[in-house]
């Protein structure tokens, strides 16, 4: 199961940095995260296929962070607890995870698990589910609509994948040869600008309080969606 994604919500830099080599080595892509502050936000815009999720954390905890996220993410949650106690990991299961595994982390075993719980997902067919939330941005994956605030979009198939690509890495700079290879299914050959054009009419439909995609020169684009305000309706 290459190209999966997981995400890794632990605070032991260390034992999370171990653990992404051994994932990463075994063909996962593999994102971290080291604190109970913002993760909800981070796994609802990065939309991981699994998160592994720490119950001790600082700011919040872990299982406050899945009850959050079970009914906005539809992914897979694998907790990991450090007790040699049966009430976490009914608590876990409780609030909507989907597996636990006990520290100290067995690699092999982790691994296993995280196939296993692909293989359910993708009998399920959870990926047609999905949502991303970012900010003002409300983009459904299954009917391939996008909400700025309560106003629909409208957008070409094209520019809606181009938006999916660009929120699914939400924050990080994406290069025109990931644009290309992924929407057009071509490498960029330095000369193309249809990618620059799609950005530019895309930038035309996005309210700037709800998205900004902005150019990162020689490297590729970067979309920004500022926080919701609070309150809204």
């Amino acid at each position: 199961m290459t190209g999966k994604r997981v995400l890794i919500i632990e605070d032991d830099v260390k034992l999370a940095a171990l653990t992404a080599e051994y994932l990463q080595d075994n063909g996962l892509e593999v994102d971290l995260y080291h604190s109970g502050e913002g993760a909800v936000e981070r796994v609802l815009s990065t939309r991981p296929d699994v998160v592994i999720l720490d119950i001790m954390l600082p700011v919040k905890e872990g299982t406050v962070i899945c009850s959050e996220l079970r009914d906005r993410y539809s992914g897979g949650i694998l907790m990991l607890t450090a007790r040699d106690d049966d009430m976490d990991e009914l608590l876990g299961l409780e609030l909507g995870a989907d597996d636990y595994v006990a520290k100290p982390v067995k690699p092999r075993l982790l691994l296993a698990r995280i196939h296993s719980l692909l293989r359910r997902l993708e009998g399920n067919g959870f990926a047609g589910l999905q949502l991303i939330e970012l900010g003002m941005l409300r983009i459904d994956l299954a009917a391939r609509e996008v909400f700025a605030d309560a106003s629909l979009l409208d957008l070409t198939d094209s520019e809606f994948d181009l938006l999916h690509l660009l929120a699914r890495h939400s924050g990080q700079v994406v290069t025109r040869d990931q644009m290309l290879r992924e929407i057009r299914g071509f490498e960029y050959n330095g000369m193309d600008r249809s990618i620059d054009n799609r950005v530019s009419r895309l930038r035309r439909k996005l309210p700037p309080a709800a998205a900004v995609i902005k150019t990162v020169r020689s490297k590729g684009y970067l979309l920004v969606a500022p926080p919701a305000a609070n309150g809204g309706g």
